[in-house]
């Protein structure tokens, strides 16, 4: 008996000598397991979202009519008159898809600049801290990238310059918030919303289980309590 108690004490011993925690992570360890864990999500958002159908296919981020002007949408729908809205919405949801192979570039490069403190605060964080930080360092230069993109796949639908004026008019009575009356402003922060939702379910299933991250590094970090 004596035996299986000192056998069963020292096998605690060793288990515990192998849980890690944050601090007995390294600097270098910490930075480079979630730069690891952030680009594996960037990267698989931009593909799910990139591909056709990839806004339109998911509910989550499926771009829609905003505000008032998608409740009158509805109900020109059931009242047999959606066919110009349902090509309105399908056009945009292509917009977002056509611009969103621009991000991973960018995003790659907000995750190399990331430094040892962002990473300790990120790691600490809740479970789309990590998102929240890509979200703040590359949301702007992505619009950037995004909106002329939009722009264009929106123009070649003849129906973007009736949303426009429709909008516009809409938003002077408050109907829609003034964001919303420009169809390239609009489905560019839709695409951006859309981009960063995915990117924060894969950080979520990252910290949920390590063992989903693509390299070692990043399974020993997230493993980290």
């Amino acid at each position: 008996m004596l035996r299986l108690t000192t056998l069963i004490a020292g096998l605690a011993l060793s288990l515990n000598s192998y849980a890690l925690s944050l601090s007995d992570l390294t600097q270098g360890d910490a930075s480079g397991g979630l730069k690891d864990a952030l680009a594996q999500g960037a990267k698989v958002a931009v593909q799910q979202l990139g591909k056709p159908g990839g806004f339109s296919n998911d509910p989550a981020v499926r771009i829609e009519l905003p505000g008032n002007l998608g409740k009158a949408a509805s109900a020109m729908k059931m009242m047999g008159m959606g066919a110009q809205v349902t090509q309105l919405e399908a056009s945009m949801n292509k917009a977002a898809e056509a611009a969103v192979p621009q991000a991973q570039e960018l995003l790659l490069d907000a995750v190399k600049k990331m430094t040892v403190a962002d990473a300790k605060s990120i790691l600490s964080g809740p479970d789309n801290a990590a998102t929240t930080y890509l979200n703040k360092t590359s949301r702007e230069q992505l619009r950037a990238k995004f909106l002329p993109i939009v722009k264009q796949a929106t123009n070649q639908v003849g129906l973007a310059k009736q949303y426009n004026s429709f909008a516009g008019q809409a938003a002077s009575f408050g109907a829609i918030d003034a964001k919303s009356a420009n169809i390239e402003n609009y489905v560019t922060e839709e695409a951006l919303d859309g981009l960063f939702t995915v990117i924060a379910k894969q950080e979520a299933s990252i910290r949920e289980n390590p063992a989903a991250a693509a390299t070692s590094l990043a399974k020993k970090v997230f493993g980290a309590n």
